[in-house]
């Protein structure tokens, strides 16, 4: 009985050794964690929360390359046909093998909501599992972006799920999330909106090559990551000087000084071509169901005072027109030169006048707890109502908003009629996967436009040869997509990230991601 006493005293000691001694990483991101299931939607902190928990197929290295992950692949010489192949030592966190089953399942599901998937779907003949790990995916005709938009790093990235979560319709949300990933998902621990926690997968096999961009061995030295929700940013700065926490994903930029200091704090920004941020109207409904109205909100804005307001120094910001983003390859501001320059008014008016607009409320949803979100709708309703339009600003936190913008209602009912999104600018250089351009109705983005000419625009786009052909492809797209007002881009920024200097080793991508970091003692 006493061996057994001392036995139970001493396991009790080790396993309160281990708790004290486990390294966890304390994150603040830039919101709250409500939506778990990234297939249904682009916002940026389920795109992170997927990339814990679940693995790709394909991965964009440092210089945007697909590299492989999950899967080798081969190309037919007639280019239509690819095979990809499953390495060795993958499984889920339920202990299963991933199979080619379970990815042909995911990548099915995937393509019904993203704008890249749709298009290459619209050319496959056949996506099959030919055996346990082998997916062989046939074309109808080459189409060279394939492995592009496989490998790309956002928007909707194809997260490999078991079969069983995939068959899910993609219009509802899964409610099993066990993923491949490099971290498990705590599950008991979720408090939506407050805090997650993500506990180190034991399992997991890297890939021998070292990190780089989302490429490459994911590598976890710490025990555990918990992101916890601050909605208020001077919160989180104190608690980042205190050592609280580690890591603030965005930082309001006039809070530099209070930071900058410390020599035990690193300030910098981690995303060197920045974010596009943007309106999306909703094509559904009135007023902006009128391409004339749709147009006169786009002469109403300026892109200068949101700009400023949203970044004060602009060291931070850039002004820029470009559906594709400034300083992308494919750049071309046709058509967006009011939002430049600010001197649309007078034409908003006019075109107002001429659509017969009759003071239908516009519901702009405003998000209050994102710092990068937050002051965009306080002045863009301001610049609609000089050029007469009647605003509804209604205040919201960011994950009722992600969760509203799905709703096809009016917007008296409970729908909307604009709201202010952030991509990444590699996100949208690409107009195949671009959401914003995609014109298939109601299997579009949120606002759901019917555009058959953007779709023809893109065909162009894929069939043109040559750089200078896919630059003029791109030029017309530009054109129609600020003609067809299928957003408002309201111009590019790059926040600074703040983190203690005990954390190291982090890879320096567009995505926040937590393996290959390092915590000091």
């Amino acid at each position: 009985m006493l061996k057994k006493l001392t036995a139970a005293l001493l396991a009790s000691t080790l396993m309160t050794g281990a708790a004290w001694a486990e390294k966890t990483i304390t994150a603040v991101m830039h919101s709250g964690l409500r939506v778990l299931d990234p297939i249904m939607t682009t916002a940026h902190i389920t795109r992170n929360h997927a990339y814990m928990i679940y693995d790709v197929l394909l991965a964009q290295d440092s210089n945007f390359e697909p590299q492989p992950q999950m899967a080798d692949w081969e190309i037919s010489e007639d280019k239509k046909t690819y095979v990809f192949t499953l390495r060795d030592g993958l499984k889920f966190h339920d202990d299963a093998p991933v199979t080619a089953a379970d990815a042909v399942a995911s990548l099915n599901r995937w393509a019904q909501n993203d704008a890249g998937g749709q298009v290459i779907m619209d050319r496959t003949e056949s996506l099959e599992a030919t055996d346990d790990k082998t997916i062989t995916w046939t074309l109808k005709e080459p189409f060279a972006p394939l492995l592009s938009i496989l490998s790309k790093q956002s928007a909707i990235p194809p997260f490999i799920m078991p079969a069983r979560v995939a068959e899910q319709p993609a219009d509802e949300a899964v409610t099993d999330y066990t993923g491949s990933g490099p971290f498990i998902f705590a599950e008991d621990e979720f408090q939506p909106g407050v805090s997650v926690t993500y506990r180190k997968n034991p399992d997991y096999v890297p890939r021998d090559e070292p990190a780089d961009g989302m490429a490459g061995g994911k590598v976890v030295n710490v025990d555990a990551v918990k992101w916890v929700t601050m909605g208020d940013i001077q919160t989180a700065v104190n608690a980042i000087l205190s050592g609280e926490i580690d890591y603030i994903e965005v930082l309001q930029v006039d809070l530099l000084p209070l930071l900058e200091g410390d020599p035990n704090l690193t300030v910098e920004v981690r995303e060197p071509v920045g974010y596009q941020t943007m309106a999306r109207l909703n094509f559904l409904h009135p007023p902006f169901d009128n391409q004339k109205i749709r147009q006169a909100a786009l002469y109403a804005i300026s892109q200068e005072p949101v700009l400023a307001a949203m970044a004060g120094n602009p060291e931070y910001y850039t002004i820029c027109g470009a559906v594709l983003g400034c300083g992308a390859p494919l750049e071309s501001a046709t058509g967006a030169e009011t939002l430049v320059e600010g001197n649309g008014v007078d034409k908003a008016k006019a075109l107002l006048e001429e659509a017969g607009y009759d003071g239908t409320p516009i519901v702009l949803m405003a998000p209050t707890d994102v710092v990068t979100l937050a002051t965009q709708p306080v002045v863009i309703s301001q610049q609609l109502r000089d050029a007469g339009f009647n605003v509804d600003m209604q205040q919201m936190d960011w994950q009722t908003l992600v969760t509203r913008r799905a709703s096809q209602s009016a917007p008296a009912d409970g729908g909307w009629n604009i709201f202010i999104t952030n991509w990444l600018v590699p996100e949208i250089s690409d107009p195949i996967s671009n959401p914003m351009l995609n014109g298939q109705g109601d299997d579009a983005w949120f606002g759901w436009p019917t555009d058959e000419k953007i779709e023809e625009l893109k065909a162009e786009f894929i069939a043109a040869e040559g750089a200078e052909a896919q630059k003029a492809a791109a030029e017309e797209i530009q054109r129609h997509a600020t003609d067809n007002v299928l957003l408002i881009p309201l111009g590019q920024y790059g926040f600074p990230q703040a983190r203690r200097n005990t954390i190291t080793d982090m890879i320096p991508s567009p995505v926040p991601v937590f393996w290959n970091m390092k915590k000091a003692d």
